[in-house]
């Protein structure tokens, strides 16, 4: 089964480029970004966050109005103003080989180059390889972080480290100071902590992990979208560590994996690679919460 790309206009968010395999479908942007904005079987409906009401924006004094779009972005840790929110409303080079589809925005006027590589298989996985390349003359320390919004109704699943460290902690975990370690949302065990998304609940939710099982699942009522991703190194991560964080709020679920803490060198690029994969289940989603955490 090939993989086929082509042009499409998907809803408010101009020109596009469509890739699909008959079985899934990608849908990224390519005059602005970019983003990935649709991931979902070819006849289905969207694992993915779209902000096409354009609610979620930063004004970033001096250098314009930065927009969240919705969908999956890369964006450089920590998070600081004005880099982090420097506005990407321009178009896209993009490239497409066989199964891969490089997506290379303009080169931004802190001195990095982003990029995003994008692989589909002939099944109902695509492999994200987000890039970093620093083009300054001089070392920076950045990390790279990848941003996924997931539509709103789910339930997230995170397997918590199980390594037995003997006199040594194993679990890492961060909290913001407007995440509340009460919220209903929430709920950590020993083994797993579980994040729902309640279109009802307005307030913010963030909290940080070691992930050290290289996987969350999203279980959004007969879908399940799985994101896979490198094992946690014993390097320094950004926010006390932290490998990967989500993000909840009355809109969507924002999964995200962080990568090393450190100078890069001039023409050094930071990656992240992250496989998505998607399924359908007859099983109701408490039952598949259920099944999946009684594994971990």
């Amino acid at each position: 089964m090939s993989v086929k790309c082509y042009d499409t206009d998907y809803k408010n968010y101009g020109k596009c480029l469509c890739l699909d395999n008959g079985r899934i479908k990608l849908i990224c942007t390519i005059d602005v970004g970019p983003r990935i904005v649709f991931f979902g079987f070819s006849d289905g409906e969207n694992v993915l966050f779209e902000d096409v009401d354009r609610n979620f924006y930063e004004i970033n004094n001096g250098y314009g109005v930065w927009y969240a779009y919705g969908g999956h972005r890369i964006w450089c840790a920590p998070e600081v103003m004005p880099e982090t929110y420097l506005p990407d409303n321009s178009k896209v080079e993009a490239d497409f080989n066989g199964n891969t589809l490089i997506l290379t925005p303009a080169k931004t006027k802190f001195d990095k180059q982003f990029e995003l590589v994008i692989t589909m298989s002939d099944d109902n996985s695509v492999t994200i390889e987000n890039r970093i390349t620093n083009c300054s003359d001089k070392p920076v320390k950045f990390a790279p972080w990848s941003v996924t919004g997931l539509a709103a109704g789910g339930t997230e699943i995170i397997p918590l480290c199980r390594e037995d460290k003997g006199f040594l902690p194993n679990r890492t975990m961060a909290l913001w100071s407007y995440s509340n370690i009460r919220d209903e949302r929430f709920i950590l065990t020993d083994k797993y902590a579980l994040l729902r998304q309640d279109p009802k609940e307005k307030k913010a939710f963030k909290a940080g992990f070691n992930v050290t099982g290289k996987q969350i699942v999203y279980v959004n009522g007969r879908r399940i979208f799985r994101m896979s991703f490198d094992s946690y190194e014993l390097t320094e991560y950004p926010d006390f560590c932290c490998n990967f964080e989500t993000y909840t709020n009355d809109l969507f679920l924002e999964c995200e994996l962080l990568g090393e803490l450190k100078d890069y060198q001039p023409g050094e690029t930071a990656s992240i690679r992250e496989k998505w994969e998607l399924s359908n289940t007859d099983w109701a989603p408490d039952k598949v919460i259920e099944e999946f955490v009684s594994k971990i």
